[in-house]
């Protein structure tokens, strides 16, 4: 093992655990992964985690990912978190955690959820300003939902934060978030309209010369907060002598660099010049466009900042909420000295503003603009998704409209009810998971938790077309068959977000790229072929969003665009599965259930 070699750490702070992946930053290579579970609580509805168990697990996981790869700590240089999206951090006096974090599939805040998205206009209008129409998941809601139940907690709150937010400051001392993560807060605006692009502040005003597109979607964004010399900027922010981004034979539109200009561009969230880790040159004002102390509009990425009505409407003080950086590989700082000790790391580690998971897993794919564009991903574990990296700004109520952490756009479909659910009814049946067969006339509609897309929170699961001589492993395979229905069904949608034509030739032949633990399943796999229809891609990588994150590690030391080094290292490549032929009877089968049930038995 080279003396000299360099290692980037990155964190998946996940609903279920902590993975640290310790990772060659010239090569790519996975050198180890260190792992520490986290506790769920919560009946009813409530779903909720202790951050200092987060904070636990992540020391943890980093000390067993160095000694495993067995490097000296001197020789890792960054470190980025990615988190579960969503969750409702309170904190007090010093920064600590005032409750139990409220998670992403939390459900008790649907009441709230349904109230906040008929206020400022209704549902269009949200769309309009964050991307999203409010659900119970979004962390507006959450909030929401605080300040009925738990008043005294939201009065006392000093600091509001997203789990990734969290950690970052706990090896920071800094408040910083990304564009990525933000946008799933619903109200953190990523278009056109109050704290979009309108009302960006920033050199070069509300739109950047060199600029590829505004942020209604027209042309591919360059690279988020202010664009350098020879990038494009991104809508809302300046720029300086961008190019326009070249397209491919292969379609993979390129664009800007994401967040840094270069090594230089670095240092501390909100800090006037050097930070309290040493870190300078990123003050939330020259840098990110974002506003200081005085001013509570902060952009990010794609022209976005928090949206002061929103705010409002929330009774959220803008102050209690993290600094936007320009990307996910922001340089935010370094250790702190605390942090440091409890990771058993130098304090010179870099420390990227890191991102929600989904936008880590689109980086470790490679998607983005200086990758791959429009090719849809479906992800299978607690929860299923399917999402793409776009240059489109989407505006769709079944999707939400999330910003990448690059500066282009992530739509994103999410069910609630994904492999935990499936693993559920093995456990029932009494068969292994993979102890399967086709539906054969049962369907299960598998909404243990509820369910978000389609929004039905208040769901139990539902199994019909049972016989006398129905087969145990039939049902089993109609959970999976129901499961999968429910996030393949987003896919359409999703491309139309994308602003493809989902019948084009084209678009329905483009490989579907299968993550997640899922993914690793043969019966997972072969139910989504067969209800697809579509050629896959499975990745070789296991460790995807903790790949992303020490792509964005190694973007915060480097200044490179962080796609561009997952493209380079491979992290997204993987075998290649032919398409089976559709079956079209089980889908409609499926879809007639659930359009049947919706109105009475799932409401």
């Amino acid at each position: 093992m080279p003396a000299s070699r360099s290692v980037v750490i990155g964190v998946d702070s996940s609903t279920q655990s902590t993975k640290a992946a310790a990772v060659d930053a010239e090569t790519g290579e996975l050198l180890a992964v260190g792992r520490a579970p986290h506790t769920v609580t919560g009946t009813g509805g409530a779903r909720e985690s202790d951050p200092e168990q987060w904070w636990t697990a992540l020391a943890t996981a980093v000390r067993a990912a160095v000694r495993e790869a067995g490097v000296p700590a001197a020789s890792v240089t960054a470190i980025a978190v990615a988190g579960q999206q969503h969750g409702l951090v309170t904190l007090g006096p010093g920064g600590r955690p005032l409750r139990p974090a409220l998670l992403w599939n939390d459900t008790r805040s649907a009441p709230q959820a349904a109230a906040l998205a008929t206020r400022l206009g209704g549902p269009a209008s949200w769309l309009h300003r964050t991307g999203s129409v409010p659900v119970a998941s979004m962390t507006a809601a959450k909030w929401q939902w605080l300040r009925e139940h738990e008043p005294a907690h939201a009065a006392a709150a000093t600091g509001v934060r997203l789990p990734h937010d969290h950690l970052t400051e706990r090896l920071t001392g800094l408040a910083v978030t990304d564009p990525g993560d933000a946008s799933g807060t619903c109200w953190y605006g990523t278009g056109p309209g109050p704290g979009g692009a309108g009302r960006a502040h920033g050199p070069g005003g509300a739109s950047g010369e060199g600029g590829t597109g505004a942020a209604s979607g027209e042309g591919r964004p360059g690279a988020a907060g202010a664009g350098g010399p020879g990038r494009p900027g991104t809508a809302g922010s300046g720029g300086g002598g961008g190019r326009p981004p070249a397209s491919g034979s292969d379609g993979r539109d390129r664009t800007g660099a994401a967040g840094a200009d270069g090594p230089g561009r670095t240092g501390a969230a909100g800090a006037d010049g050097p930070g309290p880790t040493g870190a300078a040159g990123f003050d939330g004002r020259d840098r990110a466009g974002a506003a200081g102390a005085d001013d509570p509009v902060r952009p990010g990425a794609a022209g976005g900042a928090y949206d002061p009505e929103i705010l409002d409407l929330l009774g959220l003080d803008a102050a209690l909420l993290p600094t936007v950086a320009p990307s996910g590989a922001t340089r935010v700082g370094t250790l702190t000295p605390a942090a440091a000790e409890a990771l058993g790391l130098p304090r010179t580690v870099v420390v990227a503003a890191g991102t929600g998971d989904n936008m880590a897993a689109a980086v470790g794919l490679g998607l983005g603009g200086a990758g791959l564009l429009d090719h849809p991903v479906v992800s299978l574990g607690t929860s299923g998704t399917v999402f793409a990296a776009t240059g489109a700004r989407p505006a769709d109520r079944g999707l939400a409209g999330f910003a990448a952490t690059d500066g282009t756009y992530l739509p994103l479909g999410c069910t609630l009810n994904c492999t935990l659910a499936v693993d559920r009814f093995a456990t029932l049946l009494g068969l292994d998971r993979d102890d399967t067969r086709p539906g054969d006339g049962v369907v299960v509609l598998p909404y243990l938790d509820g369910e978000r897309t389609p929004d039905l929170p208040h769901a139990a699961g539902l199994v019909t077309g049972l016989r006398h001589g129905t087969d145990p492993r039939a049902i089993l395979g109609a959970a999976y068959e129901g499961a999968a229905f429910t996030v393949l069904r987003a896919l359409d949608r999703l491309l139309a977000a994308c602003g493809l034509d989902p019948a084009d030739p084209a678009v329905r032949d483009r490989p579907l790229r299968l993550i997640g633990g899922g993914a690793r399943g043969r019966a997972w796999t072969d139910t989504v072929r067969r209800l697809s229809g579509r050629p896959l891609v499975v990745p070789a990588a296991d460790e995807l969003v903790a790949l992303g994150a020490a792509a964005l590690a190694l973007g915060a030391v480097t200044g490179t665009d962080p796609v561009a080094v997952a493209t380079a290292w491979g992290t997204g490549d993987g075998e290649v599965l032919p398409p089976l032929t559709r079956d079209d009877a089980t889908w409609q089968r499926i879809d007639a259930v659930l359009t049947a049930a919706a109105p009475t038995l799932l409401s």
